[in-house]
């Protein structure tokens, strides 16, 4: 979701030495200040009309050609990039008005535009709306990236390419925002699929896939393929990227088999991750690092954000994998653009990526492999005979977020009702014909933690702390100022949250 504006400026040029031989190549490059969104074409393969089954654990496939349940709406019905984001339309209210919802697995509220700004072309109109109603409740939340102030209410929504039925669901009406909404975005809204514990203002504002569950009778899972890897955009209009499965996983949308591990937490989709490799580097570093505070599947988030000491260890192992030398840390930290001409293979210099998880079977683990092309990407604008790419991995301090740099190689099934999460290959993960992720396993986790997740204080508890902390400063302050001022009576002014660290934080 980022979208800064361009400005170039020549440097340096870098050497590169290919191969193991003495010859070294001098490639011109250009460095740009500044980061960039992008966007793709999908090429997804064949799709069949199919319906709801069994994989005999719980998993609804959708493979039976003589069922009652048509899958074939839900293919292709995502647009969008990792650089701005995936979104699905929706109807929403009688009569129905269609907007474009970004589709995120890193939050729980469903919420759209319900007045105007100036980066959205359309927003919900509740007055035009016969069915909504307001509860009165406010509601706000804050994202890594932006934030958004609205009242709750209730209305009718339906999918033109998802589940056939109307829902009734919980919305909030955003009516400010600072930051969420951004220029070139082509989404008025955010469909936050994770759990009810991450629901705003309090858990009991049920999520929109809880209510798809309940009201239509599908299976507690779904899956997403997000396609916008490595294909810049010719035009302001998304073409179709992915897909966004309700009920279930479409086996034409990967190869291969679909590779489990638990989720960890319900609140985020959290996972346990073993392991990060670098070529055929281990980071050796201590499994809890990896999951420090947490480790979440987001697909809301566009990069592959990990914590500081990790992302460290990661840029100066590509770094000495790479054979390039000299590099600017501007290209690392996101402030610039590394530009080859299009006849330099540059993809060929950067070493693989890997992150091990938890297996089902918890002493085992598997890997998921993205090829540079994943997390190398290109940018779009450029000069005519430069490609310009930025780097799709960024430090954090709240935690290990797989995004979508890591997604879009994969086919992810949320596998709710198992408390699980699956990968697999996914179809349109393949660049001029070859793949541009892999999976393998299973392999041994004898050399790690049996918990590398453990000790880590949740974000609900971090609440509790902090509000009880606050709750006995108080008390104490007014133990106090009754033992200092015995005889003097002061009207006591409003207590509020507003100053608190924690408060309304989501990713």
């Amino acid at each position: 979701m980022e979208n800064i504006a361009l400005f170039s400026i020549w440097a340096f040029v870098l050497s590169l030495n290919f191969g193991a031989t003495d010859c070294y190549f001098s490639i011109p490059l250009k460095i740009y200040p500044g980061k960039y969104n992008f966007t793709a074409e999908a090429n997804l393969s064949s799709v069949r009309v199919v319906a709801l089954k069994s994989d005999g654990e719980g998993l609804s496939l959708a493979s039976d050609p003589s069922g009652t349940v048509n899958f074939l709406d839900m293919v292709d019905n995502l647009q969008g990039d990792s650089g701005r984001g995936y979104y699905i339309e929706m109807a929403i209210g009688t009569p129905g008005q269609k907007l474009n919802i970004l589709v995120d697995t890193g939050s729980s509220n469903f919420a759209v535009a319900a007045a105007p700004h100036p980066f959205i072309t359309r927003y919900f109109n509740t007055a035009l709306s016969s069915t909504f109603q307001s509860t009165g409740r406010s509601v706000a939340v804050r994202y890594t990236q932006g934030n958004w102030e609205g009242v709750l209410g209730t209305d009718l929504v339906s999918l033109p390419k998802g589940p056939n039925g109307t829902i009734a669901i919980n919305i909030a009406a955003i009516q400010l925002s600072d930051g969420f909404f951004l220029p070139g975005i082509n989404w008025q809204g955010i469909l936050g699929l994770a759990y009810p514990v991450l629901s705003r203002p309090d858990s009991s504002v049920e999520p929109f896939f809880n209510s798809v569950v309940k009201q239509l009778g599908i299976p507690d899972t779904f899956s997403l393929q997000m396609c916008g890897a490595g294909l810049s955009a010719s035009s302001a209009v998304d073409p179709p990227a992915g897909s966004l499965i309700m009920g279930g996983a479409e086996p034409t949308l990967y190869k291969g088999s679909i590779w489990y591990t638990p989720i960890v937490e319900e609140w985020y989709y959290q996972v346990e991750v073993l392991k990060l490799q670098v070529g055929d580097q281990s980071l050796n570093l201590d499994c809890k690092e990896y999951n420090a505070d947490k480790a979440i599947i987001d697909s809301g988030t566009t990069m592959l954000r990990l914590p500081i000491n990790v992302f460290n260890a990661v840029v100066e192992a590509i770094t000495r994998s790479s054979r390039i030398e000299n590099f600017s840390s501007g290209f690392w930290d996101g402030t610039k653009l590394a530009c080859w001409k299009k006849d330099e293979n540059s993809m060929e210099v950067f070493p693989n990526l890997s992150i091990y998880l938890r297996a089902t079977n918890t002493s085992q683990s598997f890997r998921i492999t993205i090829l540079p092309q994943l997390y190398i990407q290109p940018i779009a604008d450029t000069e005519d005979d430069l490609e310009c790419f930025r780097f799709g991995i960024s430090p954090s301090s709240n935690g290990l977020v797989i995004g979508a740099t890591v997604m879009e190689g994969f086919y992810v099934v949320f596998d709710r009702t198992q408390k699980k999460l699956g990968f697999a290959l996914s179809s349109c993960a393949v660049s001029d014909g070859e793949p541009l992720s892999e999976i393998a396993g299973p392999f041994s986790a004898a050399d790690v933690a049996a918990d590398c997740s453990g000790g880590m204080l949740k974000e609900p508890v971090m609440w509790v702390i902090s509000y009880a902390l606050v709750a006995v400063c108080a008390l104490i302050l007014i133990g106090l100022l009754l033992l200092l001022l015995p005889c003097r009576h002061r009207d006591r002014g409003e207590i509020t949250d507003e100053s608190s660290l924690v408060r309304h934080r989501i990713k």
